[in-house]
């Protein structure tokens, strides 16, 4: 029996392949949203949120997918998704760290558990992990002062008295 192995290049086709399919399917799931919402530009927040869910973040070309959908001008598009900081026009990591440095919790030392992410993960804030786990976001308030130090992973796990020894507890937590 003989087995014919792939070449390099052969491999990297067919992972492009694979890519462009999955990003495909992507762009069909956003389009069959918007139809649903029968291309309604009132209902541009919604649909830039559901296209960060699909997506991870909100590239150009997924912008101009948009614009072209609802009719709308990319610049008003691009408006709207820097005007609001829970829209992202970079890569982010599957699980968005976000460190508060607002001022309590910056006086209580949220800059050095801050530090100790970006250590621990070997990231620069705003930067994905290899593995595209993580990405580490220093915010200006979480609204949970009482707690100070507090860090938000994701969209609801808060951790309340971070301390920079508690950082690895909670990377782990996630690595699983």
């Amino acid at each position: 029996m003989q087995v014919n192995l792939l070449t390099s290049k052969e491999v990297q086709k067919l992972k492009i392949s694979q890519e462009n399919a999955e990003r495909e399917k992507k762009f069909q799931e956003l389009e069959d949203y918007i139809e649903n919402l029968n291309c309604d530009s009132s209902m541009l927040i919604n649909i830039l949120h559901k296209a960060q869910d699909i997506f991870g973040w909100l590239p150009r070309d997924v912008m101009e997918f948009i614009s072209e959908k609802l009719k709308i001008p990319p610049s008003q598009i691009y408006g709207v998704v820097t005007f609001y900081n829970f829209f992202s026009t970079k890569p982010v990591g599957r699980y968005q760290i976000k460190v508060c440095l607002g001022t309590a919790c910056y006086i209580k030392g949220g800059d050095k558990v801050l530090e100790r992410f970006l250590e621990e993960l070997g990231v620069e804030a705003e930067e994905v992990t290899g593995d595209g786990l993580f990405s580490v976001h220093p915010v200006r308030c979480l609204g949970a002062c009482s707690m100070a130090p507090v860090v938000l992973v994701g969209e609801k796990d808060f951790y309340g008295r971070v301390t920079p020894d508690g950082v690895p507890k909670i990377i782990r937590k996630y690595r699983r």
